[in-house]
């Protein structure tokens, strides 16, 4: 969760990247609406627990700001609009497809309330297009984020998030490749392409482009950028062009964080995921065959419902078989209305249990991948003082002088665990 504030307006985010993405948009719109006095909520629906720590949150700002206006929107109000407006410190609740459109918060204010009702949330299924002023990138010092894609068509037996985000609606290609070229004009040497199912972006454009198509063209039409990487993607949808991307284009980032959930095939048949164990592990293998350099990350659940002992070894002995570097592991947590919360629980201790056993896989993973980059030199794109990250996302704690968003080599010279640590070569030739 965090917080920022905008003239008296503070946007506080829950859960993903894109949610802090969209903040910035909301933060921006409020602004130009001149709402005052107000904090928006940016919720999280993915696990029960981002649900109460919302609730939490609005329940302390009322205290903390009893005149303040309290706006909810995100995915948890989205998918439970009457739940948020059924809390008494909450003024007005906003859908998804609403919260960043122009005029969503004007004309309001706590004395007068909304003039269009206090629940905005409209049929999030209906929506069809990714809106245009969400394609604007979210910048930090070092890297800018654009949302390609909004929206799911699967549905995961556990995830509650389509009904939250909608179907899968892609940004126009030009559209893309015009707002990366405004960025790179702006000096940002890495871009990230993000949205919440990325690899299906295109299915809904005329003539049903690839996601690795759209990376082709953005490297060809914006040569200036030295950085293209991707957010979290779907093991079961890389194309032959993104493959071909990853073979040929250095410029895109060899980092793949995979939506594995599972390492064992009734499991994953259980979850409806769309690819089973050895498919993963062959698209791994695929990978490093036309790029060697690449690391993995996962995101990977713990005592999913009827999950056994023997099926949890098997997604624990997925870490090392795959040669993960980088994992996301979630206790698994019941979302109602998804089939996979009417299925036979695992105990809450043999959940967390789990979860302990394979985060501590992570752990030992990483270990061996920082292990690995000792001695090497590195390209580091610069994300604050004294701390750097590489083009297959290890992080690098090195000394030496550089510039926040500039890329720099760096030799590696240990690790402490959970990063490598390193000097600037200006610095190593200085010695």
């Amino acid at each position: 969760m965090t917080a920022r504030a905008h003239q008296d307006v503070d946007v506080v985010t829950f859960g993903c990247r894109l949610n802090a993405y969209e903040s910035e948009i909301i933060r921006k719109q409020a602004a130009a609406d001149g709402l005052s006095d107000a904090v928006v909520f940016n919720t999280c629906a993915v696990t029960g627990e981002a649900v109460r720590q919302a609730r939490q949150a609005i329940r302390k700002a009322r205290r903390e700001r009893p005149g303040a206006t309290l706006i909810v929107t995100g995915c948890a109000a989205q998918i439970d609009p009457a739940a948020f407006a059924g809390m008494p410190e909450v003024d007005l609740v906003l859908g998804n497809a609403e919260k960043a459109a122009p005029g969503a918060y004007l004309p309001f204010s706590r004395e007068s309330g909304p003039e269009l009702g206090r629940v905005r949330v409209n049929d999030i299924m209906s929506v069809r297009e990714t809106a245009g002023h969400l394609i604007d990138g979210l910048k930090d010092r070092a890297r800018a984020y654009v949302e390609v894609q909004n929206g799911c068509d699967h549905r995961c037996t556990f995830c509650i998030i389509p009904f939250g985000r909608g179907n899968s609606r892609s940004a126009a290609a030009g559209e893309v490749v015009a707002q990366v070229k405004r960025l790179a004009a702006q000096g940002y040497r890495e871009v990230v392409l993000t949205g919440v199912d990325v690899t299906s972006w295109g299915a809904d454009l005329p003539g049903a482009p690839t996601l690795g198509q759209l990376v082709a063209r953005i490297l060809k039409l914006v040569p200036e950028l030295p950085r293209l990487r991707l957010s979290s993607i779907d093991a079961a949808e890389i194309d032959p062009d993104l493959m071909r991307c990853l073979a040929e284009e250095p410029r895109l980032m060899p980092y793949l964080h995979l939506s594995l959930q599972a390492g064992d095939d009734m499991i994953l048949k259980r979850m409806k995921r769309r690819h089973s164990r050895a498919d993963a592990l062959q698209l791994i293998e695929n990978v490093r065959a036309v790029r060697p350099d690449t690391a993995f990350g996962a995101d990977l659940i713990a005592g999913f419902p009827t999950e056994t002992d023997a099926m949890f070894d098997n997604t624990l002995s997925m870490v090392e078989e795959a040669g993960l570097s980088f994992l996301h592991v979630f206790p698994y947590s019941a979302r109602p209305g998804t089939p996979a919360a009417r299925m036979p629980a695992v105990k809450g201790g043999v959940v967390k249990a789990r979860a302990a056993r394979l985060r501590a896989a992570g752990e030992a993973a990483l270990a061996r991948h920082l292990q690995r980059q000792v001695g090497r030199t590195l390209m580091g794109l610069v994300e604050r003082d004294g701390l750097a990250r590489a083009d297959d996302f290890t992080e690098i704690a090195f000394t030496g002088e550089a510039t926040v968003g500039e890329i720099v080599s760096l030799v590696v010279t240990g690790h402490d665990g959970r990063r490598a640590l390193a000097r600037t070569r200006v610095l190593e030739a200085a010695e």
